[in-house]
């Protein structure tokens, strides 16, 4: 019988786990990944700040919620066959007022009711024995919220796929998914081009572009913002033992600036949310008229403006004032200064957004034909990566 071939389109963590079950398949398809950088996870999955998310904050039942528990339990046991670092450091979120530790209460509920191992309700003192520099009227701890390096994980997964015959093709940018006699036949910008029997899209930042080309509609789309980070200079590294997380404003699907050890030993703080204006923008001055054109267009995106008008007036002071950036920072650990805290690059989250305005919370897939398409993927797409691929391969049906 002939081999079926499935086409995985893009090489970040999720694209890459796929491929690595795909190849653990019986019976095993042919499987060739193609990715239109010079080498794959150069996006989203190298830009994070590495944070294995416990499943504290999401909806009970929801695909975040249940995929999140189950990728942590996973990625934990695939990283120590591999060798990988996975590191419970133990994250605590800090409430600062009455309002907030309302909100924590409501996110301790949501803990409970995902299962997250370990959970601890902190008073002023107990939380400066977590973290003796942090401030907070409350704090809620996971002390099983780890660190890793999601760029190596990727890379060791596509390596396990490798070593069972698929392909990694580079330089490939797809600009064209046409059916035909239930196949499909993938085209590159360079007149490349593959035949599937399935497709399976893990575009990130273009996963709406990638779709519309599969057949499928153009919402939810995908809105680009940009995350910028600062890390305290190595000095000042010993004010963080682990994480250091605000209570998230219910209005607002960002968490806000944060405190993360990494795993070289490093601390970064961030990232902010601010508007992209091109989906890799990592920059303020990349600039892609097609998506500034886009977003003006759009009549979800205006309303989505002037709802959070004001947060996006905050976010963007926050990213030219470095002073502005760090205070946000110090509300937490009162003890960084702005001399002990340096630039650290930025990335982008590809946050998919509905007609109405609203930004999608939970993850997204959709099915044309033989193309399966992830079409909302952000935080904690990287954590639940392993049992995301489960799910995709499941509804392939490829037996």
């Amino acid at each position: 019988m002939t081999r079926r071939h499935v086409v995985v389109v893009g090489g970040g963590i999720v694209g890459s786990a796929v491929a690595r079950r795909l190849t653990l398949s019986d019976p095993r398809p042919a499987v060739t990944v193609v990715e239109k950088e010079a080498a794959p996870a150069r996006h989203q999955t190298s830009r994070n700040s590495g944070v294995v998310h416990a499943g504290i904050y999401y909806a009970p039942g929801s695909a975040k919620a249940t995929l999140s528990r189950e990728g942590v339990r996973r990625l934990r046991a695939y990283c120590r066959d591999r060798g990988l670092p996975y590191d419970e450091v133990g994250k605590v979120v800090v409430a600062l007022g009455d309002v907030e530790v309302d909100r924590l209460r409501a996110i301790e509920a949501r803990a409970q009711a995902n299962g997250v191992p370990g959970l601890r309700w902190l008073d002023p003192d107990a939380l400066r024995e977590v973290e003796p520099h942090a401030v907070g009227q409350a704090a809620l701890h996971s002390p099983t919220t780890a660190i890793t390096d999601f760029s190596r994980v990727a890379a060791a997964m596509l390596e396990d796929a490798v070593a069972r015959d698929a392909r990694v093709v580079t330089h490939f940018e797809v600009t064209g998914l046409d059916q035909t006699g239930g196949q499909v036949e993938v085209r590159a910008a360079d007149g490349r081009h593959l035949r599937a029997d399935h497709v399976v899209i893990a575009g990130g930042l273009h996963a709406d572009r990638l779709a519309v080309l599969a057949g499928d509609g153009p919402s939810p789309a995908i809105v680009p913002f940009r995350g910028e980070y600062h890390a305290l200079a190595p000095s000042a590294t010993h004010l963080v033992r682990g994480l250091v997380y605000p209570v998230p404003d219910p209005r607002y699907p960002f968490l806000g600036v944060h405190l993360t050890r990494r795993v070289g030993g490093g601390v970064l703080l961030g990232p902010n949310a601010v508007l992209a204006t091109a989906r890799e923008g990592y920059r303020r001055r990349d600039v892609d008229l097609r998506v500034v054109s886009a977003l003006a267009t759009s009549p979800g995106f205006r309303r989505f403006a002037r709802a959070n008008l004001r947060t996006g007036v905050h976010e963007a002071v926050g990213s030219v004032s470095k002073h502005a950036f760090v205070a946000r920072a110090r509300r937490y650990v009162p003890a960084i200064t702005d001399a002990d805290v340096v630039p650290a690059g930025s990335g982008v989250r590809a946050q998919a957004m509905d007609p109405d305005g609203s930004l999608v919370e939970d993850f997204r897939f959709s099915r044309v034909g033989s193309v399966l398409c992830i079409r909302n993927a952000p935080s904690p797409a990287a954590t639940a990566s392993l049992a995301i691929a489960d799910l995709v391969v499941d509804r392939l049906d490829l037996g």
